[in-house]
């Protein structure tokens, strides 16, 4: 089992570029209002494309993504690939962005959650907030001895972890961050408790990832397995990219 993670910053607009977005993918790229959104919706709606691309040897640009929320029937639900394009097992997506990078896992039959996070400064009182709204008891007890600096930085490691958790379930917040429980943030990434109904430490795969520099960034399988991940830097005319390192 492979899953392929693909990484760049967020990308300047170009002809060739927007032709990788069909109609719909076009009115949401519009309707931000901020350069740097539409930039990384972009990003990662051309990273996900190159991705199935080369899994099945095909065209990016010919690639269709199917978005329509599972809830409301927009189309800002998480991207999937529909069956016609991939016989067999379903090719499972996540995209992530945050600050300088966006990001994109593809894996084949396994739901998969990806997860990177700014480490750009706040303030103590934020961190504090964000803290007891995402962390179990345990959690909080382990870092609640550092200095301000570094319990940001062990959050954030927590927070990555946890939100691509979430991500590979396909159930977000609903499924709620304290009710997750992962190692330490200066352990190897594992999963220690979580609702059975979600998931169960013996068939998930948690990793943290290198790719994104200082950001902090995690990778979740819900598999027993032990899959080959892969991580490579993304640029239009690159088609493999390079290793990330």
């Amino acid at each position: 089992m492979e899953c392929a993670v693909l990484w760049s910053g967020p990308l300047t607009p170009g002809g060739e570029l927007l032709r990788h977005l069909d109609e719909i993918e076009l009115g949401r790229y519009h309707s931000y209002r901020l350069d740097a959104d539409r930039r990384r919706f972009l990003t990662g709606r051309v990273l996900a494309k190159h991705a199935v691309g080369e899994r099945l040897g095909v065209p990016p640009e010919t690639i269709t993504l199917d978005a329509t929320c599972s809830s409301c029937g927009k189309p800002h639900g998480k991207p999937t690939v529909p069956a016609a394009t991939s016989p067999g097992e379903p090719l499972e997506l996540s995209i992530t962005h945050s600050g300088d990078w966006v990001g994109v896992a593809l894996a084949q039959g396994v739901p998969v959650g990806l997860d990177v996070e700014s480490p750009a400064g706040r303030s103590a009182e934020s961190v504090d907030g964000l803290v007891g709204y995402t962390l179990a008891d345990s959690e909080r007890a382990t870092i609640a001895t550092l200095d301000p600096a570094e319990r940001e930085r062990a959050f954030l490691r927590y927070w990555a972890r946890k939100e691509a958790l979430m991500k590979a379930t396909g159930q977000g917040l609903r499924l709620g961050l304290q009710d997750m429980i992962v190692s330490a943030p200066w352990e190897p990434a594992r999963l220690h408790a979580a609702p059975e109904q979600a998931m169960t430490p013996q068939r998930t795969f948690l990793t943290d990832l290198a790719g994104s520099g200082d950001y902090p960034a995690s990778l979740a399988l819900l598999t027993a397995g032990q899959p080959l991940v892969t991580e490579r830097h993304w640029k239009p005319g690159n088609r493999h990219g390079s290793a990330a390192s």
